[in-house]
C-alpha cells in the first residue's frame, strides 16, 4: 500500500484501535498467513472425505491451497496484489473440480484487508469477477472441466455463499468506517493539543513581554537618573539604585513563576497571580521612574471571574509602562469602573507622545485585546482629541464567571 493511502491512519507505536496492531504495514503477518494454510489444506482433505464426486486433491490442488494463503503475506504492503493473487487460486481452484472446502477462507481475509484499507472497488469488482467464475463453472462449463460426468449445480444452492459473501464485505465496511472515525477523532485530538500549547506558549510570551517591559522600563528610567545625579546628588542617586533593585528583583520573581509553569504543568503556583489588589505596588513602582498615577475607583468593587484580575492588572502595567517610555507626560489617570455587567479601566496621559514612538502597533497593546477578547471583553487603545493617550478596557463580570463556576473553578483574581 502507498504511503498516501496510510496517511489518514498513521499514528506512533502502541496508539490506534486494536485492529492496527496487526495491520502494520512493517511486517509480514506469518502467523495468521500460516494458521490459514493449516486450515485450507486440512479442511480441503476433509471435504474431499465427504465429496467423492470431485476430482481428487493432486499436487496441482495442493499448490493452489497454499498459494491463495501465501498472497497474504502481502495484504499489508499490497492489499490489491494479494486480492487477485487469492482471487485468481481460488478460481483455478474451481475450474479443476476439486471438492468444496475453505478454499475461500484466503479470499475472505485479503478482501477484508483491503476494504478496511480503502481498496473497495478493487475488492468488489473481485469478489464479483470470482463469483462470475464460479456461476461459469458450476452451471455451463462443467460439461468440459473435470471431474468427468458433473452435473449442473441447483441455484437455490447459490443463495447461501452470496449471503456469506454479502456479510463479510459488509463487516469490512464497518470496520473501514470505524477506522477512519477513529482516525478522524484521533486528529482532531491532535488539533486541539496543538491549539492550547499554541495559547500557553502565547499566555508565557504576553506575562515574559509584560513582566519585563515594565521593570526594564523602570530599570532604564531609573538607571538613567543615577547615572546623571552619582556625582552631583549621590543620595538621590542611591535611591535610584534602591529603586532598581527592588525592580529587578520583582521582575525576576514574576518571571520565576511563570517559568514554574513549563518545568511542572499542573502544578499550582507557589505565588499567586497579580491582581488589582497589587495595583498600589505598581503605582509605587511607577512613581518610582518618576510617573504620579492618580487611580481612582467607580461602583462597588465586585468579584472578579478567573483570569479577569490578572488581565486588568497587567493592562495596567502595560499602559503605565507605556507611558513612562512613550509620553512626555509625567502624570497618568487610572480609572476602575464597576459596573453591572463589566469592570472598565480607562488609563489616560495628557502627552504629548515623544518624538519617534508608535501608538497601536505594538506587541504590548496588541497582548491587552489578547486578553481582553480571551475573557470575552475588549480593549483599544488611541490617541486623545486634546493630544493626549487613551487606553480603555471591558472585562465582562458575568459570562466568565458563570460558565466556570459550574465545572468547580474558584473566583477571584488570580490566574485560572
Amino acid at each position: 500500500m502507498g504511503r498516501e493511502r496510510r496517511a489518514p491512519w498513521a499514528r506512533e507505536s502502541g496508539a490506534g484501535p486494536p485492529w492496527e496492531r496487526w495491520a502494520r504495514p512493517g511486517r509480514l503477518p506469518w502467523a495468521s498467513t500460516l494458521a490459514v494454510a493449516v486450515v485450507q489444506q486440512a479442511g480441503s482433505s476433509y471435504a474431499a472425505l465427504h465429496q467423492p464426486g470431485r476430482a481428487p486433491l493432486d499436487s496441482f490442488a495442493r499448490v493452489l491451497l497454499a498459494a491463495g494463503p501465501a498472497f497474504l503475506l502481502l495484504r499489508h504492503r499490497h492489499p490489491v496484489a494479494a486480492v487477485s493473487g487469492a482471487c485468481l487460486a481460488a478460481a483455478l481452484y474451481l475450474g479443476g473440480g476439486y471438492p468444496y472446502g475453505p478454499v475461500f477462507i484466503s479470499v475472505a481475509v485479503s478482501c477484508f484487508t483491503a476494504v478496511v484499507a480503502g481498496h473497495r472497488r478493487v475488492v468488489w469488482s473481485a469478489v464479483a469477477l470470482l463469483w462470475a467464475v464460479h456461476l461459469l463453472i458450476a452451471h455451463w462449463l462443467y460439461q468440459w472441466l473435470p471431474p468427468a460426468g458433473d452435473g449442473p449445480a441447483g441455484w437455490g444452492a447459490e443463495w447461501a455463499p452470496a449471503a456469506w459473501a454479502a456479510a463479510l464485505l459488509a463487516a469490512a465496511e464497518l470496520v473501514r468506517v470505524r477506522r477512519e472515525q477513529w482516525a478522524h477523532a484521533r486528529a482532531e485530538h491532535a488539533a486541539a493539543e496543538r491549539r492550547r500549547a499554541d495559547e500557553e506558549r502565547l499566555r508565557i510570551a504576553r506575562e515574559l513581554h509584560d513582566v519585563l517591559a515594565h521593570s526594564i522600563s523602570v530599570i532604564n528610567v531609573q538607571a538613567g537618573v543615577g547615572l546623571a545625579l552619582i556625582d552631583s546628588h549621590p543620595e538621590q542617586a542611591r535611591t535610584a539604585l534602591t529603586t532598581i533593585k527592588a525592580a529587578s528583583k520583582e521582575a525576576l520573581g514574576e518571571v520565576r513563576q511563570v517559568l514554574d509553569t513549563l518545568r511542572a504543568p499542573g502544578d499550582a503556583p507557589r505565588s499567586p497571580a497579580p491582581g488589582l489588589d497589587r495595583l498600589q505596588e505598581l503605582t509605587r513602582q511607577a512613581a518610582g521612574a518618576g510617573l504620579d498615577v492618580h487611580v481612582t475607583t467607580e461602583g462597588p468593587p465586585a468579584d472578579l471571574p478567573p483570569g479577569a484580575g490578572l488581565a486588568a492588572f497587567r493592562i495596567v502595567q502595560e499602559a503605565l509602562t507605556n507611558i513612562v517610555r512613550h509620553s512626555g507626560s509625567r502624570t497618568a489617570e487610572v480609572l476602575l469602573h464597576y459596573g453591572p455587567d463589566a469592570l472598565e479601566v480607562t488609563v489616560d496621559d495628557e502627552g504629548p507622545a515623544l518624538s519617534g514612538t508608535v501608538s497601536g502597533g505594538g506587541n504590548g497593546l496588541l497582548g491587552m485585546r489578547e486578553r481582553a477578547a480571551a475573557l470575552g471583553g475588549t480593549a483599544e487603545a488611541g490617541v486623545r482629541p486634546d493630544g493626549g493617550f487613551r487606553v480603555r478596557a471591558r472585562l465582562p463580570l458575568r459570562g466568565q464567571r458563570e460558565q466556570r463556576e459550574p465545572r468547580g473553578e474558584r473566583g477571584g483574581t488570580g490566574e485560572p
